[in-house]
């Protein structure tokens, strides 16, 4: 009962604090009225496909980005994804 609690909690967690973040989440056709910034990547993401996504917009942000699209991820033990940084 208590694993079920601690998960439960970190959920909420998770999204509160992935809401948190200015950098946006896009798609391909969004991103064509955009001038990109670059990209940015994260690996060894031991949690859920939120917390990828909350890591990147972290690192977007960081960036100066305003938003962001997945170009690139793969999945097995861990996580690694790439992203398209734009304004």
């Amino acid at each position: 009962m208590n694993i079920k609690s601690t998960v439960a909690t970190l959920s909420v967690l998770s999204a509160l604090s992935f809401g948190a973040f200015a950098a946006d989440s896009i798609n391909a056709e969004q991103a064509q009225s955009r001038q990109s910034l670059g990209t940015v990547s994260i690996g060894a993401v031991t949690a859920s496909p939120m917390d990828m996504n909350a890591q990147l917009s972290k690192k977007a942000e960081e960036q100066g980005a305003s938003a962001y699209r997945i170009i690139e991820a793969r999945s097995g033990d861990q996580w690694h994804a790439t992203a398209e940084l734009y304004k």
